[in-house]
């Protein structure tokens, strides 16, 4: 295998859709290191492991020698990006991006070494293109282009409100990759239009097109939603080791490997290797605790990953929790789901009378804590473990009505 095959087979690990191709290779055949281009709009002060998808494909770019440009949407943050969910985003003061910024960037060095890579504002470009610019921009496109895009034109033909800046937003994106002369860009596939736009608006200006890479949204805790702070399903980089490596346990089985292939920086023959010896017979735990420890020690070090393993131990296989949990999946309502009604609909107690008392008899755990508010409400995106009595236990999956 040659080293241009070598580089676009690490590259490709996880990717959804790269366009084009062949593009890519005639990059990678030049020798010379590409500038690999992501933006980041810090709309939130915290990173969780969803945004980190990218961060590690462009720590895969940066170890194979390319120049990383980790780009902080300072000026589009503002504006406020459509969000895919017919609505419009609101946008937020110059205070709050500036103060988000700064996080991100401590965050991202947990993963990307800060020597070797650059970072940009896009306010920087855009704060000098003026009215004028702006205008002159915005004539490169139509509104019948504009309206390609899917959410676009679902809001168009259910007489939703579009704004004037949401056109303008998916513009200045593509304007980003302009100014900085981007070779690769990369995003979700939820950003496959603006992406697509700085292709077109290079070729507009005269400049080689840059190859669009798009990686999958990552599922949150619930095996069913893209992880986000707002469905509660996520997983931060900021958060306790305990949490983190919690969390990472209380995923199901299946969307563990989901999560080693996006997640982890072990090879892919690696993880071939425990996904074989699992179906042989290895407990999927042992996977997941390597994958816990991992992404703990990413952000934590490795003596938190472990001292986080042997709490996890001592809450959890000392307390005799099975291996096999059942699990079952509730929905709940915008306000919450009642823990009573939560241990009698996966079983754990006959109705929801009994499961009152048992609370109130300190008889019932979640995730080894014991639960002491007869009012809980598990929230969509919750994942725990539930005990009830010595012997009873399962994982309780929460969706969204």
């Amino acid at each position: 295998m040659s080293d241009v095959e070598q580089a676009l087979h690490w590259i490709k690990r996880g990717v959804e859709e790269l366009l084009p191709e062949a593009d890519l290779v005639e990059k990678l055949k030049s020798g010379r290191p590409l500038r690999v281009k992501a933006g980041f709009d810090p709309t939130a002060p915290d990173l969780h492991l969803g945004h980190t998808v990218l961060l590690n494909k462009l720590k895969h770019f940066q170890d194979l020698g390319h120049h990383i440009l980790f780009l902080i949407g300072d000026f589009t943050g503002s504006i406020g990006d459509p969000t895919g969910k017919n609505a419009t985003r609101p946008p937020l003061s110059r205070e709050q991006v500036l103060a988000n910024a700064r996080t991100y960037q401590d965050q991202v060095g947990k993963i990307l070494d800060p020597e070797r890579m650059e970072v940009v504002f896009n306010s920087t470009w855009m704060n000098d293109l003026g009215a004028e610019g702006m205008i002159r921009l915005a004539s490169r496109h139509t509104v019948a282009r504009m309206l390609e895009r899917d959410d676009f034109a679902k809001r168009y033909a259910g007489n939703q409100p579009i704004a004037i800046h949401e056109f303008l937003y998916p513009l200045c994106q593509g304007y980003d990759s302009v100014a900085l002369k981007a070779d690769v860009e990369l995003g979700g596939t939820d950003q496959k239009f603006n992406l697509l736009m700085g292709r077109e608006l290079q070729k507009q200006y005269g400049q080689p097109q840059q190859v669009v890479l798009m990686m999958p949204l990552l599922e949150g805790l619930d095996g069913v939603n893209k992880m986000s702070k707002s469905l509660g399903n996520y997983i931060g980089v900021s958060e306790p080791p305990n949490e983190i490596f919690g969390k990472v346990m209380s995923v199901s089985d299946t969307l563990m490997w989901r999560y080693f292939e996006l997640l982890s920086f072990r090879s892919s023959a690696e993880i071939e290797a425990l996904q074989t010896e699992t179906r042989a017979g290895r407990n999927p735990r042992d996977a997941k605790v390597m994958l816990a420890q991992e992404i703990v020690a990413r952000f934590h070090g490795a003596p938190a990953a472990d001292a986080a393993l042997q709490d996890f131990e001592t809450r959890f296989r000392q307390g005799g929790v099975p291996d096999d949990l059942p699990e079952v999946m509730l929905q709940a309502p915008p306000s919450g789901l009642p823990i009573a009604q939560a241990l009698k609909s996966a079983g754990l107690t006959g109705t929801t009378s009994e499961a009152l008392r048992m609370i109130e008899q300190g008889g019932v755990r979640l995730d080894g804590e014991k639960v002491s508010d007869r009012g809980l409400l598990l929230a969509a995106g919750a994942n725990v473990v539930a005990q009830v009595g010595k012997r009873k236990f399962c994982r309780i999956i929460v969706g969204q009505c």
